[in-house]
């Protein structure tokens, strides 16, 4: 039965490959190819609300490794106060850079400050956020919801283990007034993720979403702003349909210990990190790591 499944996977994702491509941006991005195989993109959620520029909500690198079938997320988080190449005023927070150049002064930041380098990106907006939840999860995503977040963010549930669709899962994400603040914030992003990969995974596996896919990514690739093209979506989705990933690990940035709360005049409160101490984390979590470190 799984071999048919398969089979009926390729012969879609050949469908799949012949549908127009997602909505391109412009070929200045200079993504750097890993090496040693290992695929790092660069995943930005942007508060855009039809502006022209919009800054970064969220800022993560996806790291799959198609032998070990894994997938590692680190979040930078978006006060993290760096060194923009070309800026000015040199340093602001992470999501400025998004802001004034994009995802390549974005790519150009992260590699300058971490020394990871990213080949892709994907960014999508508030809208796109609810519509990939509500199409690959109709049924909604189980999460654990605090009397804080339905009173702060308005949700119309019960505490408790709640499921959650597109709106009120956005909410959800990006709920932060409470004593974790946006280290909260960072968790509850990675645990979204995370299950929204394995609701993927889980559709895609059975019978009927097979048949459901050509149409689920034909909704979806217009709400998605990629660097990459249909060939390279067409060799990373049967990838993972093929060989589901197994475990995802997680980190944040900054580290515990790597940070002082600071404010600058033009950038407001900001997180000011330890160089040293945050950019050894990060490449160890990519080069060797097998532990989560959001701590």
């Amino acid at each position: 039965m799984k071999k048919h499944i398969y089979l009926l996977l390729l012969i879609v994702l050949l469908i799949i490959g012949c549908q127009k491509s997602p909505k391109q941006t412009p070929p200045k991005f200079q993504g750097v190819k890993n090496e040693q195989g290992l695929l790092n993109v660069l995943l930005i959620g942007s508060d855009s609300r039809g502006e022209a520029q919009a800054r970064a909500d969220t800022i993560m690198i996806a790291q799959y490794n198609k032998q070990e079938k894994t997938v590692k997320l680190a979040s930078i988080m978006r006060d993290s106060y760096v060194e923009i190449p070309t800026y000015d005023k040199k340093y602001n927070k992470i999501n400025a850079a998004y802001y004034y150049g994009g995802p390549e002064l974005l790519r150009k930041t992260i590699q300058h400050n971490f020394g990871i380098d990213v080949s892709h990106y994907v960014t999508i907006d508030f809208a796109a956020f609810e519509k990939i939840v509500d199409t690959v999860a109709p049924e909604g995503i189980a999460v654990n919801v605090t009397q804080t977040i339905i009173n702060d963010m308005g949700l119309h549930v019960q505490p408790g283990s709640q499921r959650l669709h597109g709106k009120e899962l956005l909410k959800y994400a990006r709920f932060r007034h409470d004593a974790e603040s946006d280290f909260g914030r960072v968790q509850r992003q990675q645990e979204v993720l995370q299950a929204l990969q394995k609701a993927f995974t889980e559709k895609v596996q059975s019978v009927d979403g097979v048949f459901q896919l050509p149409m689920m990514v034909q909704d979806l690739l217009p709400y998605i702003q990629t660097s990459m093209d249909t060939q390279m979506l067409f060799s990373l989705g049967s990838n993972v349909l093929v060989h589901p990933i197994e475990k995802v690990k997680t980190m944040r940035i900054p580290v515990a210990n790597g940070y002082e709360p600071k404010t600058y005049e033009h950038a407001g409160a900001v997180l000011e990190l330890d160089p040293h101490k945050n950019k050894e984390a990060i490449y160890d979590f990519f080069m060797n790591s097998t532990k989560a470190v959001n701590h």
